[in-house]
């Protein structure tokens, strides 16, 4: 029998989902929300038994790979119980996580053991004052915690997420990949994206992936990598250090829109055809119509697939998308 798939538009596979498991997080940080939020209620927030059901949807066409995103993650009650279910989808090839790091002291173990196979982690500065400032209410120290927690704990890979902006963490980019080479860790570095009004301009803090690849270079090697990890970053090895890779997201500069090959599911269950525009489909509403049958939900997402988008348009200069990244599934 011939292999499900899931075939967009432009005759692109996705086999990769971001599922959201809440909006909610225990940070404010500058890039993702406004300092004063507002949360989505909970009836509106998909169920542990709705995401479940519907990551073995999209196991079962074919996705292979399922990163679990918030919000932060690791405040969803129950979160470890549905990483084991989703873990177990015959077909799923690797359950990853995208988290802050903040729960990670006595969570790290319960996920490795619950089938993660891959954390990345937040960290935009080593700094406690600026850690602060960029979180909002962050404890630096809590997340160095979690991180040395995880690197206990037996996942395959750690990887550090660096989102960089001038005059707030750029110049920290060169102790940044120090501590990751130092810990045999992965490190991406992430252009900012101009999602939901924070409140400043973007255009003066945006840094570059060549500019942030070319201060790395004055006290490093760098050697092309053709590696990929199924997502969107551009990896680059380091000579001296094999444990390690540095990765380069570049949504402005380098858009990797042409192989793109993921969905993004949010919190209250709409599939985002693409991070940069705002159409999509209610999940929710579908899952909760047909508690019985996946058929219509699988009808109505292989329609939307024929209009996922050939690519976003980001501007720094301008917000395209109101939507914060909180609640665009991290």
């Amino acid at each position: 029998m011939a292999e499900q798939q899931l075939i967009d538009g432009l005759g692109r596979r996705i086999d990769y989902v971001r599922l959201s498991v809440t909006d909610r997080c225990d940070f404010r940080c500058v890039y993702c929300m406004a300092e004063d939020m507002t949360f989505l209620p909970r009836q509106q927030v998909l169920t542990l038994e709705e995401i479940e059901r519907l990551a073995g949807i999209l196991v079962a066409q074919g996705v292979k790979k399922i990163r679990l995103t918030g919000g932060e993650p690791l405040v969803r009650q129950g979160i470890v119980d549905l990483c084991s279910r989703i873990s177990a989808l015959p077909g799923l090839r690797e359950l990853v996580m995208t988290s802050n790091g903040s729960q990670l002291v006595k969570l790290a173990r319960p996920l490795a053991e619950a089938g993660v196979k891959r954390l990345n982690i937040s960290l935009d500065s080593l700094d406690a004052e600026r850690f602060r400032a960029i979180t909002r209410t962050g404890e630096l120290q809590q997340v160095l915690d979690g991180i040395e927690a995880a690197r206990e704990a037996g996942f395959q890979r750690i990887k550090l997420n660096v989102v960089v902006m001038k005059g707030r963490n750029a110049d920290e980019v060169p102790a940044l990949v120090d501590y990751a080479l130092q810990r045999g860790l992965d490190i991406s570095f992430i252009e900012e994206m101009p999602l939901g009004h924070v409140g400043r301009s973007r255009a003066e803090a945006f840094c570059s992936s060549d500019e942030v690849r070319e201060i790395i270079r004055r006290s490093h090697v760098l050697i092309d990598s053709a590696e990929q990890s199924g997502g969107p970053a551009r990896y680059m090895r380091v000579e001296g250090y094999p444990d390690s890779r540095i990765g380069f997201i570049s949504p402005h500069s380098h858009n990797f829109c042409s192989t793109c090959n993921r969905v993004r599911v949010t919190a209250e269950g709409r599939l985002l055809l693409c991070l940069g525009h705002e159409n999509s489909i209610d999940m929710r509403g579908l899952l909760r119509r047909h508690p019985t049958t996946d058929t219509p939900v699988l009808e109505a997402l292989q329609a939307a697939l024929q209009r996922k988008p050939a690519r976003h348009e980001f501007d720094v200069n301008e917000v395209q998308v109101v939507r914060f990244m909180n609640a665009s599934g991290g």
